[in-house]
């Protein structure tokens, strides 16, 4: 199915893969930071890509003053339909007493034909009066929806993350938004805390510091998925152009803490810019996080024994919106991946691994195939059939395929990351296999 694997990038540094969106729409760049491991990004000052038939690297944006502090890029996603990519982008001021945070990051992105001019994407506004469309926090895992217009992404708030270190009683809540294009103007300040944005950007998922066990209320919302690419079918018949489905903690009645899957259904881009309720405004207050807009409905369509388990991998959902698939385990004991309709319902087990699957998982462009890691090696698995090929590779120890198997867009290509030793070192390098010609 796939001729032999190649290595794309090379040297003493970093190559480190986002967990999907990683190729270009043409299929002929792939993404990546220079990062060496997941928790570099404060550290890591630019975002690159390399092209997989000529291993030419292109840097697309550069820190020009990085520091120990930050401000820090990385987790760069290239948009389905555009030469375009986004990416985290820390406070432009960080510095050590202003450190790269989950509170102090944003999304910014660059077009291919312009590299090293940042376009700021979601508006940033910490000084009250706080702005409608604008957030006051951090937001990060930015992932595009199928038409390359919405941006979804994983959110926490500056203003209750300092409310919380006065008051016990508060806490700074991960959450879920979106943003879609209407520019948000933010007056110019001198502290270098606040941008504008190209975008209009919401909260759509509704958390609560003390969720009442037995409920549908949830402390966290988190790993995030677009629901199809275009939408998925109503049990009605009708069809949902937008929704996302996330990760949320509840508490059961005995007061365990347990991880089911969520879903909103997304209005238009109107309806979003108006509040749910006129007494907790789009913009937030001192005491409140951003509100809720109208029109959006939280629900819970999973209600499992345990919970979702295993590592801490986003969601994922068939390209025709029909599954939404996560990880749990099996009677077993063992981590595989499970789906569920976007309507709720039975649950259905998609892989039956003898070994726990260990890095993000990826469907292929059509739905009909699953890429993951598991016990060190690739694994493809067909949705339908449950049919599993683990792909040969013999590797050194240490140097097996980690993180996420991203498929290209149109062909039938994978990348992946693995570490590779130099000396007494090792660094994370981008590898593909190509898809053998029909």
């Amino acid at each position: 199915m796939f001729k032999q694997e190649e290595q794309l990038t090379f040297g003493p540094r970093g190559h480190f893969l986002n967990h999907l969106q990683c190729f270009s729409p043409d299929d002929e760049w792939v993404v990546y930071d220079t990062r060496n491991d997941d928790t570099q990004i404060q550290q890591t000052s630019s975002i690159e890509m390399v092209n997989t038939a000529t291993k030419e690297i292109r840097v697309l944006y550069q820190v020009s003053q990085p520091n120990a502090h930050g401000p820090g890029v990385g987790a760069a996603t290239f948009s389905p339909v555009a030469d375009q990519v986004i990416f985290i982008h820390g406070i432009r001021n960080s510095n050590a007493d202003r450190p790269y945070a989950f509170t102090r990051r944003t999304g910014v992105s660059i077009q291919l034909a312009q590299p090293g001019e940042p376009i700021f994407m979601d508006a940033r506004n910490i000084y009250p009066p706080f702005t409608p469309g604008a957030l006051r926090g951090g937001t990060h895992a930015h992932s595009w929806s199928g038409d390359g217009k919405w941006i979804v992404f994983t959110y926490n708030d500056e203003i209750i993350a300092q409310l919380a270190k006065t008051n016990p009683d508060r806490k700074d809540l991960r959450t879920v938004g979106v943003m879609f294009p209407k520019p948000v103007p933010v007056g110019a300040e001198a502290t270098g805390e606040n941008n504008s944005g190209e975008m209009f950007t919401v909260l759509v998922a509704e958390v609560t510091e003390n969720p009442m066990p037995g409920s549908d209320q949830i402390d966290r919302a988190f790993d995030e998925t677009w629901v199809g690419k275009t939408g998925y079918q109503k049990t009605d018949g009708t069809w949902q152009k937008r929704a996302i489905a996330f990760q949320g903690n509840v508490r059961t009645l005995a007061g365990k803490l347990q991880t089911e899957v969520f879903m909103v259904d997304l209005p238009d881009e109107d309806t979003l810019t108006v509040a749910r309720d006129p007494d907790w405004p789009l913009a937030g207050t001192e005491s409140q996080l951003p509100g809720i807009p109208k029109g959006v409905v939280q629900r819970r369509i999973s209600f499992t024994p345990d919970g979702l388990s295993g590592p801490r991998f986003w969601l994922r959902s068939t390209p025709d919106g029909k599954w939404i698939a996560f990880l749990a385990k099996d009677q077993q004991g063992i981590i595989n991946i499970f789906a569920i309709s976007p309507n709720g319902g039975p649950i259905k087990q998609l892989t039956f691994n003898r070994e726990p699957i260990s890095g993000q998982f990826n469907f292929s462009s059509d739905g009909k195939i699953i890429a993951y890691v598991a016990g060190g090696k690739i694994h493809l698995t067909e949705t339908e059939s449950g049919m599993t090929q683990q792909i040969e590779q013999n590797h050194l120890p240490g140097e097996e395929p980690t993180g996420a198997v991203v498929w290209a867009n149109r062909r039938n290509d994978l990348i992946y990351n693995r570490y590779i030793h130099e000396g007494n070192d090792k660094y994370l390098q981008v590898f593909i296999l190509k898809g053998k010609d029909k």
